[in-house]
């Protein structure tokens, strides 16, 4: 590792604000979600798709971005990433002036890749910025930054709309207008940051002594804990979509007054999680154990929201979050140990996992057509299990 253990504080600054930029932009789906199926009288079904549109290109962008990132750097692909979403966001005011649900498929898409190549970078920089065994700690900083900005989203486009209880597409220029300045801005001020490139145990060719377990490797394949980790990730990603993204829509359909505050409820689970991970990992509690208590108290949540009575299941959503919250930064660390001169394919491969946000939330909004938008959450289960066998053996498997 390139960087000094205990010189991070700068760059993990910086780092923080593209984390919240990455949450920035995925909440603004759950705004946009009711907005368009009002506004173009879609199903919950077409509506979340544009869910899938967003999550969609980390498959297809998650292996370029890390080729980008050993050719160009972890910084600069960082920059390219926001002049990305800038373009992003051009398209989705063409979107709205044509009032065309495609096109803001398309400009979702153009996002999404934005986001697989901010994320590629910003996550494996995270992990090998300091020790591997803190640095579920170090992304749970990061995790704070990100899930507060989800529910941000929203509340700018209700605050910068003329009538935010009746949003029309056409009030969506201004808002899409200010976040291209935006982000245009932060691409600049990634070019500027002091971010050191770093590079993982082992990476570097000539060091290769210092990772004997992936020394002899010849392909990403032979790493059965990675391989794993990706499917974990894309459910887990998947799960945690629908903790982030449904609780507007299903304060909607609860027909509960200001619906729009009950984007805070998943946001505050969150980060109540990632506070612990902050205060616990990894001097009162390992990566793996962390896994494993988030896995079942996800396995709790949702089990009471589709349980407990209708008008008060939404609260339930908390503990869905809360679950997930310690997930994602034990299983990048968990899934990228031992990779050696793999770091950055390995990063790609869990970066092409973030497309379960494109499946599990799409799935989510058929069932909810099918049967109610309650007895929908009971997708979540089976995520959670199968993120707690991850916890509890996946993660130990090695070849």
């Amino acid at each position: 590792m390139s960087q000094n253990k205990t010189n991070y504080a700068l760059p993990l600054a910086f780092v923080g604000m593209m984390f919240f930029s990455l949450g920035f932009a995925l909440g603004i789906n759950s705004f946009l979600i009711p907005v368009l199926q009002n506004s173009l009288s879609l199903s919950s079904g077409v509506a979340y798709l544009l869910l899938a549109a967003t999550f969609l290109p980390f498959i297809i962008f998650g292996y370029p971005a890390a080729k980008t990132i050993s050719v160009i750097g972890y910084k600069k692909t960082m920059a390219l990433s926001f002049l990305i979403f800038a373009a992003a966001f051009v398209l989705f005011v063409f979107s709205a002036k044509q009032n065309s649900f495609p096109l803001f498929l398309l400009a979702s898409f153009v996002s999404g890749a934005a986001n697989a190549y901010l994320q590629a970078s910003v996550n494996p920089y995270i992990t090998i910025l300091g020790p591997l065994e803190s640095a579920a700690k170090r992304i749970s900083m990061m995790g704070i930054c990100n899930k507060l900005a989800w529910p941000v989203a929203p509340l700018f486009f209700a605050m910068v709309v003329t009538n935010p209880d009746n949003v029309q597409i056409a009030d969506l220029y201004v808002p899409f207008y200010i976040i291209i300045a935006v982000f245009l801005g932060l691409g600049v001020i990634s070019l500027l940051a002091p971010l050191p490139e770093v590079t993982a145990a082992g990476e570097d060719e000539s060091n290769l002594k210092d990772c004997p377990y992936a020394a002899n490797k010849t392909t990403i394949w032979q790493f059965p804990h990675l391989v794993l980790g990706a499917l974990t990730l894309f459910i887990y990603v998947g799960v945690e979509t629908l903790s982030l993204s449904t609780a507007v829509d299903y304060a909607k359909s609860l027909e509960l007054a200001n619906p729009d505050l009950y984007a805070w409820i998943p946001s505050i689970g969150m980060v109540a999680g990632y506070i612990c991970g902050i205060i616990l990992i990894p001097k009162y509690m390992s990566q793996d154990m962390a896994m494993r208590i988030c896995a079942w108290i996800g396995v709790l949540g949702s089990l009471a929201i589709v349980l407990m009575p209708t008008e008060i299941s939404i609260w339930a959503i908390f503990l869905m979050a809360l679950g997930c919250s310690l997930m994602w930064p034990a299983l990048w660390p968990l899934a990228m140990a031992d990779l050696g001169k793999f770091t950055k394919a390995g990063a790609g491969l869990l970066t092409m996992a973030i497309a379960g946000g494109a499946v599990i939330p799409t799935v989510f909004g058929f069932l909810k057509d099918a049967t109610t938008p309650q007895q929908a959450y009971w997708l979540a289960l089976p995520c959670f299990l199968f993120i707690l066998y991850y916890g509890v053996a996946g993660y130990k498997i090695r070849k």
